[in-house]
């Protein structure tokens, strides 16, 4: 979808859509005043008549735009010029994008609203932009015959003629680029686990590495025997589907810099095992590899982007299925760093997954390590279905993952973590279980996950809820939502 950049007058633009941006309490004024002027005063009268409120993402569409060069215009409201940040930016561009883009090869015009400074300069309105239509004029319905979106055929964004265009185009660029990866990420998890297994996921993995430059490492059965991964590995057993790990890894710093490991899990279909999911349950766990998708859909936008940084992804794939092989409760596991492991729900065996590929990235010699999973049911009863569960052993990178999804707009919250929830994962015979009491559900997950970091500075984001929406929203296509992406390339990009 070719993205281009201009600063010609916004009545003068031609596009199907012509998109702009309007605050609560703004002035029509600027390029604004410019275009109701060539409209004959017609976003005066509709808001003097209050059918043009600015509020936040909601939108008036002018089907018949008499006196300017595009055919439709959309006006979307941004909401208190003092409250406008990121978030609601994406918020409202994304509402926009998607309502346009109900047909075919329809072209549009979005101008950068004219703020100029702080969290919406130029160039990130531009780069959110880029990303919204990206993002924005894809659905789920992969399989429908009928989609209910479309890509562009072709987008202007319109910026001021004192802004420099290179520097733009460079935002534009990265956007574009994040907004591919979400979508790679959002295909992987919306297909079903039919067509989206261990081994189908590695291949996937590995044509994308051999595309951008990454360096692809895909350990079978057999080299996960011989590393003695036996708590992925026993996760694996019950289902016809072997499991695979993929370790893909940018080289873009200095050989003796420090190393940024992002792990994913990636169980590819969750029945629960033994401990089976009731049918509701099992619904959506064809998503239950979003962690690893995003891992996978973040390495190529590291990639692309030819960040100045070490960067290894790992990704454990299983299927976790029921067979007379699958494993059961009472056994015992013993993980890669030779920790072992009490099993009492089969259903908590993304932990067990985690545990395996946590610990092997250390012994990559990652320095510092994020993983994301759809771990626990208890951190969406904690925060809901919109936010990601923080979990850290250190306050520092711990603040540095916070900040960089504030900057991003992506909503997260940390949760504690306490020594005395690590109580509550002892086992008698070994020398932990894999699930506590019913309290604190999220947070004794998160306990089992430290004791495989080595102590590296490490942060864990439960993104069971965000992760996954339930149904469409005005800006938000239901099914896979492609979260935390954006956190974990700004963390990329500042890594040191």
């Amino acid at each position: 979808m070719p993205i281009e950049i201009s600063n010609i007058p916004w009545n003068e633009v031609e596009a199907d859509w012509l998109i702009v941006g309007l605050s609560e309490s703004g002035e029509l004024q600027g390029s604004l005043g410019a275009l109701d002027e060539a409209l004959g005063g017609q976003l005066t009268r509709l808001r003097e008549a209050g059918d043009l409120t600015g509020k936040s993402a909601e939108t008036l569409a002018i089907h018949d735009a008499r006196g300017i060069q595009t055919q439709r215009l959309l006006v979307v409201g941004l909401g208190k010029p003092d409250e406008l940040n990121l978030a609601r930016f994406d918020t409202a561009i994304m509402t926009a994008v998607r309502q346009v883009s109900d047909k075919k090869a329809m072209s549009i015009a979005l101008a950068v609203p004219e703020i100029g400074s702080g969290p919406l300069s130029t160039e990130r309105s531009a780069q959110a932009i880029a990303t919204a239509a990206t993002v924005g004029s894809v659905g789920q319905d992969l399989y429908r015959a009928k989609p209910g979106h479309f890509p562009f055929e072709n987008v202007a964004i319109l910026i001021g003629p004192g802004d420099d265009k290179a520097t733009v185009q460079h935002a534009v660029q990265r956007g574009t680029i994040l907004g591919e990866a979400i979508n790679l990420t959002r295909e992987l998890v919306n297909r079903p686990a039919q067509e989206i297994f261990p081994e189908s996921f590695a291949a996937r993995a590995e044509q994308l590495a051999n595309d951008y430059g990454l360096s692809c490492d895909i350990l079978d059965e057999d080299r996960l025997t011989d590393e003695k991964m036996g708590s992925l590995l026993a996760v694996a057993v019950g289902s016809d589907r072997p499991a695979r790990v993929v370790v893909l890894e940018h080289h873009g710093g200095d050989v003796n810099a420090a190393t940024l490991g992002l792990i994913g899990k990636g169980v590819t279909f969750d029945s629960g095992g033994l401990s089976i999911k009731p049918s509701e349950g099992m619904k959506t766990m064809k998503s239950d590899m979003a962690g690893a998708a995003t891992v996978l859909g973040a390495m190529t936008a590291i990639a692309r982007l030819k960040l100045p940084v070490n960067v290894i992804g790992i990704m454990g794939l299983v299927e976790n299925m029921l067979s007379g092989s699958s494993y059961k409760l009472g056994d015992v596991l013993t993980a890669f760093n030779g920790t072992t492991i009490e099993v009492l729900n089969t259903d908590a065996e993304g932990r067990l997954v985690l545990a395996d590929i946590l610990s092997y990235a250390t012994d990559k010699r990652a320095d510092k390590l994020i993983d994301l999973a759809t771990l626990t049911g208890a951190c969406v009863v904690a925060l809901g279905e919109e936010v990601t569960g923080v979990f850290s052993n250190d306050e520092d990178w711990s603040n540095d993952v916070l900040a960089a999804a504030k900057r991003c707009g992506e909503d997260v919250w940390p949760l504690p973590m306490f020594d005395h929830y690590a109580e509550l994962i002892k086992s008698d015979v070994a020398d932990c279980k894999n699930v506590g009491p019913r309290w604190g559900g999220a947070i004794t997950a998160a306990k089992f996950l430290e004791k495989f970091v080595s102590e590296r500075p490490w942060v864990h984001l439960d993104i069971a809820g965000p992760s996954f929406a339930s149904s469409n929203k005005p800006h938000r296509e239901g099914g896979a939502t492609g979260c935390m992406l954006h956190t974990l390339v700004e963390v990329a990009g500042e890594f040191k």
